[in-house]
């Protein structure tokens, strides 16, 4: 039987170097504090010259004496001929003093024959004083050891910089499985398949299966690429070590590698486990000279590639590792037979969104009138971090407003403060204000209700919010959509711009409200004519490159300057384009936007249901004219 390493009390929890006990530390700083004393003591003696008490003797019997101190071991004197000499040249003499002495009677005897004696010379100490001394300066620095061999763990000062910072969690510790992660179904099903092999390798081994080393977590911050990885170690219940990659730099070359080094060593000792780094690319970006050189990431990357090559993967070990910019990683590190099985951990679809969302209610209370689907719905695009906080300022809502369980009202609420920010309610507009945010409101609303291709809306609000928004309009879609078509975001684009064609039709003036929706008009406008071949210039050509798509996603011009110029005014001609369509349609219907925007200002809050009861009027009272037309005589 291989004996326990963690009953040996001079060693650390992980078997590393054996720690600084109280025994080794007093004795360091009984060191220290004689090699001070001894140094102290050689300074001070520099700067006498070192004579016996019968030279002292002969020395006051000539009457040479110019000055003397009578410390407490020993006597200070200096002769007239010292004394005569420039300060910077002058050395006194010192020697020990006899016992028994009377030193009083011999300053005063002394002070008497015109020699200069200082009053506080004889000094009150004794050797208790002087213990005393030493054990005050032993304990402190006794203190100061103990606690800076604490901060370090127990390894001494500069032995904790090579330690890995890993912590291990096992299953009780992380409490959380596959059951805590909703809407990643693939990426549940691939890391299932290491779970599996962890449990029962001898059903891979007997086909003669190996194991991937490695598996990259790659997806959008807040998809929950932690929480996964938390859940396979809650799952296959081994050990799971963590650790960032941002521990593994330090300010001193070399450091990084002994951490992974010390961390594989860890991992190799309780194997069957898993490795987990998160925001791998802080250690593992490309070796290029694009980014920039730095030896010290470099050398930590090349220890990393060297040890994921070093173990096999019949002993259990498996490394995960999570990021969001994939594209910035080193080849090697994703090569075959490293992080070779690439898992995304995309935003969820709406079943994903409506199993997320139980997830996150299962500890709140909620009320009878809670339709989780419409919420999910609601909330396209979100990722698990968005809905969790949603469903947080949903449960705070209900407590702030003295109820006992969260109802809709209080999500859509929570949903709208995410986008928008909360209502402030101490901003005060003018009449002029109120009805140009209106009239701004009720464009983008119109224009959406009118065509056939957009989204229904859901509310329209001229409240100000913390966001900077006066007002919004607020879309909601009947169904989720994976592809759009030209038609779809054009219609889209009018919808943008709907809001500056009403301040336009109505005022004739233009105001800074609409600088948002310009810039996301012009943004899709781009990404038409650049990434989705919708332009008759450039037809299927695609003049830009999406970098950072898991973060900002923004697309960077490839090509050359006269065609970036080209796609400015292909751009340019699809926003006039939109707004000149979305001004003939307010135009047509100028009475219908008048008597929306009335009632707008009026209650300030409106309903896509009380939105399209004007619009359904507005239609009947089109078509009855044409129903009550009498018939052709002549037929």
């Amino acid at each position: 039987m291989e004996p326990n390493r963690n009953n040996d009390p001079n060693k650390t929890p992980e078997g590393g170097r054996p720690k600084l006990n109280l025994v080794t530390t007093l004795l360091i700083t009984l060191v220290i504090v004689l090699l001070f004393s001894w140094v102290l003591n050689m300074v001070r003696s520099s700067q006498y010259t070192l004579t016996t008490w019968s030279d002292f003797v002969a020395a006051r019997d000539a009457g040479q004496l110019a000055e003397v101190e009578i410390q407490a071991d020993r006597l200070l004197y200096m002769t007239k001929e010292e004394a005569a000499k420039e300060p910077q040249d002058q050395k006194a003499c010192f020697t020990g003093l006899p016992r028994g002495g009377n030193y009083e009677t011999m300053a005063t005897e002394l002070a008497a024959q015109g020699v200069k004696v200082n009053e506080k010379i004889i000094e009150d100490n004794s050797i208790i004083t002087m213990i005393l001394s030493y054990v005050v300066m032993i304990g402190g620095l006794f203190l100061i050891m103990n606690m800076l061999t604490r901060r370090m763990g127990g390894d001494g000062m500069m032995g904790s910089f090579g330690k890995s910072k890993a912590k291990v969690y096992m299953e009780k510790q992380t409490g959380v499985t596959f059951k805590d992660v909703a809407g990643q179904d693939e990426a549940k099903e691939s890391l299932q398949e290491i779970i599996d092999f962890l449990h029962n390798p001898q059903k891979y081994t007997a086909i003669g299966a190996k194991l991937p080393k490695g598996a990259l977590l790659v997806g959008s911050p807040g998809t929950g690429k932690t929480l996964l990885a938390k859940a396979v170690a809650g799952e296959a219940d081994v050990p799971f070590f963590s650790i960032s990659g941002s521990d593994f730099v330090e300010m001193f070359v070399g450091m990084g590698a002994s951490r992974v080094r010390d961390l594989f060593q860890q991992a190799a000792k309780v194997a069957p486990c898993i490795i987990f780094i998160d925001e791998i690319d802080a250690v593992g970006r490309s070796r290029d000279n694009r980014y920039g050189s730095n030896s010290e990431q470099e050398q930590t990357l090349n220890q990393l590639l060297s040890e994921i090559d070093g173990f096999e993967s019949s002993k259990g070990i498996v490394c995960l590792a999570a990021t969001n910019r994939p594209e910035i990683l080193d080849k090697a590190l994703l090569r075959p037979g490293r992080f070779d099985r690439r898992i995304i951990v995309d935003r969820p679809n709406l079943q994903g969104r409506l199993d997320t969302l139980k997830v996150h209610t299962r500890k709140i209370k909620l009320s009878e009138d809670v339709d989780l689907r419409k919420i999910a719905q609601a909330t396209a695009g979100a990722v698990g971090a968005d809905l969790a906080n949603l469903v947080n300022e949903a449960a705070l809502r209900a407590v702030r407003l003295g109820r006992q369980a969260v109802n809709q009202e209080d999500l859509l609420v929570s949903f709208e403060t995410v986008i928008a920010g909360t209502e402030k309610k101490n901003t005060v507009l003018t009449d002029m204000e109120k009805r140009l945010v209106a009239y701004h409101e009720v464009g983008h609303a119109l224009i959406a209700a009118l065509e056939k291709h957009s989204q229904p809306v859901s509310k329209i609000t001229i409240v100000p919010h913390t966001s900077g928004a006066l007002g919004y309009t607020m879309q909601m879609p009947e169904e989720e959509k994976f592809l759009s078509t030209a038609q779809e975001l054009r219609t889209e684009l009018r919808t943008l711009v709907g809001g500056r064609a009403a301040e336009q039709v109505v005022f004739g003036v233009q105001t800074t409200g609409a600088a948002n929706d310009i810039q996301r008009a012009t943004a899709l406008a781009r990404n038409m004519i650049t990434q989705y071949g919708m332009s008759d210039k450039f037809g299927l050509m695609t003049t830009a490159s999406v970098q950072n798509q898991y973060l900002d996603g923004q697309a960077y011009m490839d090509c050359s300057q006269e065609t970036a110029a080209g796609v400015d005014r292909e751009v340019m001609k699809l926003l006039n384009e939109a707004y000149e369509s979305a001004k003939a349609t307010l135009t047509q219907k100028r009475s219908l936007l008048d008597e929306i925007s009335e009632y707008l200002l009026v209650k300030e809050t409106i309903t896509g249901d009380e939105l399209m009861a004007y619009v359904s009027a507005d239609a009947k009272a089109l078509e009855a004219p044409a129903e009550e037309a009498p018939a052709n005589p002549e037929e």
